[in-house]
């Protein structure tokens, strides 16, 4: 099982035959107010395939995973434009989750809305991933997800686990650079881009996020089924954690993606939890997420 490999990577450094590692369901959808042609509709259906061969055929580590292990991921392509025929744009949503140690309940990792979204697309185009090259937008934005995914997910099973894939992920932006898509430069506006979320995750200055994301995931909803009040407050503690990134880094996106992540499994789990429980995780929450303070109030409720 994961638990067992992620020992096995720290420990040993021992790599055993691949086998895929995502299990990502894909839809594509349009904008309301867009027209499209039978044809487009024909190609974008295409697309989706195209994108759920890529996602869960490539090899992305050489990790053994068996079926029941692969990462549940799942990718929204939403088009709002179609600016000239097989150019697309519009918003990626990306989300991924785990299974909690023991139970079946399944908590989210990882859940990003990519604005930057442009690519070209043609009938019968296959995507096909290369390491250390560019070949085209969408299959880079694709790789990227799917490192970062997989990082994220490392993370949340040991230590800094995940840095190998963050690394690629990093890779994966180096080499798209050059290239006119965006998401990708530093001087883009907003830092919400692919290029800030990996060169974030991978700066000194995040570690306490990285360590949060461990053990949040592996001492605080690993043993939520034995006990539900020590994981309660391992979860706590995790959290509390992310004040040194707020210190260095407000607003930044990691920061802020991984508590709105966590936002209703912490209400959901807080339920019955006593008023000094729920004052105490909404204030430190707040701390962390001034500007979306009301939505932690609703944990009080």
């Amino acid at each position: 099982m994961r638990y067992f490999i992620a020992f096995i990577v720290v420990t040993f450094g021992v790599f055993s035959a691949s086998a895929q590692e995502l299990n990502c369901q894909v839809s594509v959808i349009t904008d309301a107010r867009l027209e499209v042609t039978s044809v487009e509709k024909e190609i974008l259906d295409q697309l989706k395939q195209t994108i759920y061969d890529m996602m869960n055929s490539t090899q992305w580590t050489k990790d053994k995973f068996k079926v029941e292990e692969r990462i549940n991921c799942n990718i929204q392509l939403q088009i709002k434009q179609i600016p000239s025929s097989g150019n697309f744009e519009g918003s990626m949503q990306v989300q991924s989750s785990r299974p909690a140690f023991n139970s079946s309940y399944n908590t989210t990792v990882f859940n990003f809305q990519d604005d930057n979204i442009q690519f070209a697309y043609s009938r019968n185009a296959v995507l096909v991933y290369a390491p250390n090259q560019y070949r085209d937008n969408l299959t880079s934005i694709l790789a990227f997800y799917a490192y970062f995914i997989i990082g994220m997910d490392y993370d949340g099973f040991s230590l800094k686990g995940g840095s190998p894939y963050f690394a690629e992920a990093q890779q994966i932006v180096s080499n798209a650079q050059s290239s006119s898509g965006m998401g990708w430069k530093s001087s883009e506006q907003g830092k919400r881009n692919r290029f800030y979320l990996v060169d974030n995750v991978l700066h000194q200055l995040f570690e306490p996020l990285r360590e949060c994301n461990y053990e949040y995931h592996r001492n605080g909803v690993d043993i939520l089924y034995d006990d539900k009040v020590k994981g309660r407050k391992a979860m706590y503690e995790a959290l509390n954690k992310l004040t040194k990134v707020v210190s260095a880094r407000p607003n930044s996106v990691n920061l802020l993606n991984f508590v709105q992540a966590k936002k209703d499994e912490l209400k959901n789990l807080y339920a019955d939890a006593d008023v000094k429980e729920k004052n105490d995780v909404v204030n430190l929450l707040k701390r962390i997420d001034p500007a979306n303070a009301s939505q932690y109030q609703e944990i009080l409720n």
